[in-house]
């Protein structure tokens, strides 16, 4: 019997042990999609308590809390941060079989050299001698990412976003590079038409710019895609229900945006074909600059209304949704493909129904002109767990170069996230292990090792052309 959390945890195999602790586990993160904020970055403090730091912020843990039946208050509410600590550790012992429960005590073990096991009867223990840990230099916000060898972090910024805080981390000539990513959704939210004519009013004032039509909305936008990239943007992201690529005019995008202007009612097919307008136009910009697009499809969000109008979006009330992928997707990738615009391109699925047909799609678009251009990103939110991660890997595997994935990313807003990376990286060589001893691949380690070195760290950084 293995013990738990042991050195060889969820390696089955000498194989599999051999690849993780001689090629994976020493190589370099590159998170390359991640919600971390980059204010916290630049000021470089220390979290108060191992809640703020842990529990903030958290929806996955937020949601195991809700299921356990604990109340509000000690989630999102005003109860204490002791008090909200101990809730989350009476949870734990419940979240058997949850990713959850393997997480949580990675990142005790990893981060704080802390072995307990977490429940009621350990919680104050633990929350006492982390939260002194926090108080000390090696637990500044920065010292959390490089200490985990991070050599790359791409936050998530709104084209709106001065990005003074990635400047304020660049001057500090901080050894992480911390970039910037475009994600423009708030900028095509054309069923929201008041949401977005405020935001088209913020624009106007951030570009000093009046907007009134369509050219003009473009050209702002423009500016702003030019400001990142001079901020050292490379990247951009959008989180989708499914890609639109409905036909239109220029004429049609034309007056709809008069009709959003003037605060009109839009049609359904409006709404989708200015969708499907403004998503063309950024992925023009992204490949004029030679950027990396990344498409994140099929999350259901926001269905519980009353606690959104309580406690606001991403505080745990999304789930998977079952929108219809693929033709669509095939439209809009081969539309920038005939004009010769298709920027290199991560597609991300959250309904694991969907990945066999994200590993065929992007085969139907790898022209030969980079190695993995268009990429089947890694299990993404629900699906970053054992089960979701070793499909993902297995569909592309079957269908596709799993050789040529550019690896794990965290995703996160939590500065202790980075034992996902870990997590990934067992999976990953668990299954060249188990194929070697089964007499499926040939016992070639050196040559497995690079693949399994390709995958964790050198593929994204060929792929993303970063100096690092």
């Amino acid at each position: 019997m293995s013990n738990f959390l042991d050195d060889n945890f969820l390696l089955k195999t000498e194989t599999a042990r051999r690849l993780y602790h001689e090629y994976a586990k020493q190589m370099p993160i590159i998170d390359y999609h991640c919600h971390l904020p980059p204010d916290q970055i630049a000021a470089n403090s220390n979290f108060a308590n191992l809640t703020q730091v842990w529990l903030y912020g958290d929806h996955y843990k937020w949601r195991a809390m809700r299921a356990n039946g604990v109340n509000e208050k000690y989630i999102t509410g005003n109860g204490s941060d002791f008090e909200k600590f101990e809730q989350w550790a009476a949870t734990v012992p419940y979240t058997l079989r949850n990713p959850l429960y393997h997480w949580t005590h990675l990142e005790l073990q990893r981060y704080f050299g802390m072995h307990d096991i977490v429940s009621l009867a350990t919680a104050k223990k633990i929350y006492d001698e982390c939260t002194a840990k926090l108080q000390t230099p090696d637990y500044k916000v920065r010292n959390l990412i490089q200490n985990m060898n991070v050599k790359v972090v791409c936050t998530t910024d709104d084209p709106l976003d001065n990005l003074e805080y990635h400047q304020q981390i660049k001057a500090d000539n901080y050894a992480v590079k911390i970039l910037p990513a475009y994600r423009p959704d708030k900028a095509m939210a054309a069923d929201d038409v008041a949401g977005l004519n405020a935001y088209i009013n913020k624009l106007e004032g951030v570009t000093n710019t009046n907007i009134s039509d369509f050219d003009t909305y473009l050209s702002a936008l423009k500016a702003r895609h030019d400001y990142f990239a001079a901020n050292g943007c490379s990247v951009s992201d959008h989180g989708l229900e499914q890609i639109y690529a409905e036909d239109y005019t220029d004429k049609e995008i034309s007056d709809i945006f008069k009709t959003i202007r003037a605060g009109g009612v839009l049609l359904p097919m409006e709404i989708l074909k200015f969708k499907s307008a403004m998503l063309v136009y950024f992925a023009e910009w992204d490949h004029e600059k030679g950027w990396v697009q990344q498409y994140h499809l099929g999350a259901l969000r926001n269905n519980n209304t009353r606690m959104l109008s309580q406690l606001g979006p991403d505080t745990g009330w999304d789930s998977i949704g079952d929108f219809s992928q693929a033709r669509m997707l095939s439209k809009f990738l081969n539309r920038l493909d005939t004009d010769n615009k298709l920027a290199k391109t991560i597609i991300y699925n959250l309904n694991p129904a969907d990945n066999e047909l994200i590993a065929t799609m992007i085969g139907n678009f790898n022209d030969g002109s980079v190695a993995g251009k268009i990429q089947f990103g890694s299990a993404w939110w629900f699906l970053d767990q054992k089960d979701g991660m070793i499909k993902q890997m297995n569909a592309l595997s079957n269908m596709g170069l799993l050789s040529r994935l550019v690896g794990m990313l965290t995703d996160s807003r939590s500065f202790l996230s980075y034992p996902r990376h870990e997590y990934f990286r067992r999976l990953l060589c668990n299954l060249f292990g188990d194929d070697v001893e089964n007499g499926e691949l040939p016992n070639d380690i050196a040559w497995i090792g690079k693949i399994v070195q390709d995958i964790c760290f050198y593929n994204a950084k060929n792929y993303f052309g970063w100096d690092v």
